[in-house]
């Protein structure tokens, strides 16, 4: 029997995810372009593990991280030429490693074939998200996405995630986060969302220490985290009782 209908209907409920490090794993890619830049400015190469818990909080944060590391602090002026090196860089090679992480091709289309609504909100640009997705293949699977952007504040405030939800044709009581990082958590819970958190993104924090309203280390385990917490929100509500 197929997943989505061992699980129920999500007809009406909308699955808000995060990008980097949830949906895809864009580590590679950013971490080239940074590097990138970094070279062009005569400094070593950065390992992954310095930056990797600053994707997700927008790429000006990463390169000053990567600067940061390599003992130079760039003027604003420095940083903007160096910022729109690093995005001509990433935009020519935005899905050369990227992938969305196992799993989670199939997810999303159980839940849409369980009648889910799909969106993607994420302090990447809306710009480079829609390239992104749209090279892996997988925008059409989206009613929505919103980057930072288009928002009227980024996240953690949860503007952002109210806007997603909306944009998508849902509603915040019949809707899921999931993401894998602290902002997530954030927004998740500023928007009065349940919050799914996923184990192998970027986050430097411990699944404990997040408290997440349930957590997954696969995509294989989604469908399911979801179906628990919305049979809760249901039974929780008014009409649920």
């Amino acid at each position: 029997m197929d997943v989505a209908i061992r699980s129920g209907s999500f007809e009406g409920w909308t699955v808000v995810f995060d990008l980097d490090g949830t949906l895809v794993d864009t580590a590679p890619d950013l971490l080239s372009a940074l590097n990138h830049v970094l070279e062009d400015a005569g400094l070593a190469p950065v390992d992954l593990p310095v930056v990797a818990t600053l994707i997700g909080n927008g790429a000006r944060a990463m390169m000053e991280r990567g600067f940061g590391v390599r003992g130079m602090s760039l003027s604003p002026e420095a940083m903007e030429a160096a910022f729109e090196r690093f995005i001509a860089y990433y935009v020519e090679n935005i899905a050369v490693s990227s992938q969305p992480f196992p799993g989670a091709v199939a997810a999303m289309d159980a839940l849409n074939a369980a009648g889910a609504k799909l969106a993607v909100c994420t302090n990447k640009r809306q710009d480079l998200s829609e390239r992104l997705l749209g090279e892996l293949g997988l925008m059409e699977r989206f009613d929505a996405v919103l980057g930072a952007d288009r928002a009227s504040q980024r996240k953690p405030s949860g503007a952002h995630v109210f806007e997603t939800v909306a944009a998508a044709g849902g509603a915040p009581e019949r809707a899921l986060f999931v993401g894998d990082s602290r902002t997530d958590e954030k927004a998740a819970r500023n928007a009065g969302l349940p919050f799914i958190f996923v184990t192998f993104g970027y986050e430097a924090e411990t699944a404990e220490s997040m408290a997440a309203d349930a957590c997954i280390s696969h995509y294989d385990q989604l469908v399911g985290a979801l179906s628990a917490l919305r049979d809760q929100a249901v039974a929780a509500s008014p009409r649920g009782r």
